[in-house]
């Protein structure tokens, strides 16, 4: 079946998001070289199939127009909720579950399956194959039949079912029912099958598709990137990061512990997951395990030959001879990879981001981002450039106060109003003498 017009609109509308097509195929790549059933698990709430259908269809047929396959669970809750309330069937929770009779347990087969149909259908709309996997995959046992009833735990994942469906080329759409001995059906906790999922298929991206779009901080702004290496504690520590968010941490943590160092969480909306899997900038809340970013003020500490080959690497460039030895930096910012880094130098009248570098199997991992945020933290104020046709000026853009054209240079600044004083050292940074061989 050919991509719908809406399904295409989504393309045109994520290629015109990109600053050049480079972007777009590194991130497809490296997505492209596990196996499909590796790509993705994505979680769907139940107020997402409610308000969000439309949206959420065109983003899963839009993964599949470009060769991705992902592992779809969605939920049901508030559906199940009004289902209840009109059946007469009261129901409660203990420790966050739902306790679930044998009437409740109708009422939820008949949600999820229900809800799970619209959505099947919905990506069929759309030109994309969709198969439905209401039962048999997740595979549990009761957790406690007296405390809670028809609820399961997930014991397996009958990943054959999940792999054949992939093979077939369609996207498997699973729900939260488990099959208990002897084919009872019990509900299952969409956290705890979800955990399930990430434990047996081991995925690149682990993505929840939520209203709001992010994990917001005290201000309610979206926090772009969460590196649990450094940033755990730390924000588990804050006041504000309490009840659902400090839930939902907790449990984005236990994910990531069961999954490779390579897989990461995002969670975004349905209208941006495009721009949160294919964008540097991305769209949401990007976290990883992550690396711990080390600071540097001693030039002498860093390992020289790995921070030059990190910034010949990422540039695709070399590095005019001598000039690791004849520049000097105020600080300097390196995961303990490096893989990812900023150099800093103090240029007398304003600091100067001399380089920001960053592996491009390591652009996709919210390095950069950490990197950046770790950095720009101890120096609100400060100018770069970058070669106008560079690929990575849209992630500049966002993050820049202003910028103008100098020549070959695009160059930008980070915290300064004063123009006269901006135009000063615009041309200052224009006139620098190159870095690399083929500037």
């Amino acid at each position: 079946m050919a991509p719908t017009s809406s399904t295409r609109q989504t393309i045109v509308q994520l290629l015109s998001n990109m600053s050049d097509g480079k972007e777009i195929r590194s991130y497809l790549q490296r997505f492209s070289e596990v196996d499909q059933s590796r790509f993705a698990v994505i979680k769907i709430g139940g107020a997402i199939l409610r308000e969000q259908l439309e949206e959420t269809a065109g983003a899963l047929a839009f993964l599949h127009t470009v060769g991705l396959t992902p592992i779809v669970l969605h939920g049901g809750g508030p559906q199940l909720d009004e289902t209840l309330a009109e059946r007469g069937i009261k129901t409660e929770k203990i420790d966050g579950l739902r306790v679930t009779p044998a009437g409740a347990l109708d009422a939820a087969r008949d949600v999820f399956i229900g809800e799970n149909l619209r959505l099947v259908d919905a990506i069929r709309k759309q030109g994309v194959a969709a198969h439905s996997l209401t039962t048999g995959a997740i595979e549990a046992d009761y957790l406690d039949r007296d405390k809670y009833g028809y609820v399961g735990a997930p014991t397996g994942v009958r990943l054959g079912l999940i792999q054949s469906i992939v093979n077939s080329g369609a996207i498997p759409i699973l729900t939260c029912l488990g099959l208990a001995p002897g084919g009872q059906l019990v509900n299952v906790n969409a956290d705890s099958a979800t955990r399930a999922l990430v434990h047996a298929l081991q995925p690149m991206k682990i993505i929840f598709l939520a209203g709001v779009g992010g994990l917001l901080d005290t201000a309610g702004d979206v926090i772009h990137s969460i590196n649990l290496a450094s940033d755990y504690e730390e924000l588990m520590a804050q006041g504000w990061v309490k009840d659902g968010m400090r839930l939902k941490l907790g449990e984005i943590k236990r994910l990531l512990d069961d999954a490779p160092l390579s897989s990461s969480v995002s969670i975004t909306t349905p209208s941006g997951l495009v721009r949160e899997l294919f964008t540097h900038g991305g769209s949401g809340t990007l976290i990883r395990k992550g690396e711990v970013i080390i600071k540097y003020e001693d030039k002498a500490e860093i390992d020289g030959d790995r921070a030059v080959a990190l910034i010949e690497n990422a540039f695709d460039q070399q590095l005019v001879e001598d000039w690791w030895q004849n520049t000097d930096f105020t600080a300097t910012y390196i995961s303990d990879s490096y893989r990812a880094s900023a150099f800093l130098s103090d240029m007398g009248n304003f600091t100067y981001l001399d380089k920001f570098a960053v592996l491009e199997d390591a652009r996709g991992e919210g390095l950069a981002r950490t990197v950046w945020r770790r950095f720009t933290a101890d120096h609100p104020s400060f100018f770069w450039r970058s070669r106008t046709a560079n690929g990575f000026n849209a992630f500049y853009g966002g993050e820049a106060d202003g910028s103008v054209k100098q020549g070959p240079w695009t160059i930008f600044w980070k915290g300064e109003t004063d123009f006269a004083r901006i135009a000063k050292i615009v041309d200052q940074i224009a006139a620098m003498p190159p870095s690399f061989t083929g500037d």
